[in-house]
């Protein structure tokens, strides 16, 4: 509990410059392991419709849905930082399937 009180403490702008270098370190991260990140995008998404085929009906669709945009948007990431137009296309038409997908497994739409 003392280290969330510390941090609430800081500064406003001292807070801002934290998050922004938390970010940019993810980001450098992901940049340097992109192969990696790629492959567990893909398995993410081999596991969704893997789930889907098998459990038919009775699938957990919100989940599915869920990680299904969680890995368009990795492999959206990583497609953008090799410059790869198609692939960033392709998985940014998934994330929207995604979030449409969400919103009808929760029934909001």
């Amino acid at each position: 509990m003392d280290f969330y009180k510390s941090i609430s403490s800081l500064s406003t702008s001292l807070r801002k410059k934290l998050k922004e270098l938390i970010i940019t370190f993810i980001l450098d991260y992901i940049k340097s392991h992109i192969p990696q990140f790629e492959m567990a995008g893909v398995f993410m998404r081999i596991f969704c419709f893997t789930l889907v085929s098998w459990l038919g009906p009775a699938s957990p669709f919100m989940l599915v849905w869920i990680v299904n945009t969680v890995d368009a948007i990795l492999l959206t990431y990583c497609a953008m930082l090799k410059k790869d137009k198609a692939y960033t296309l392709l998985n940014s038409f998934w994330i929207l399937v995604g979030i449409v997908g969400i919103l009808r497994a929760g029934g909001w739409m």
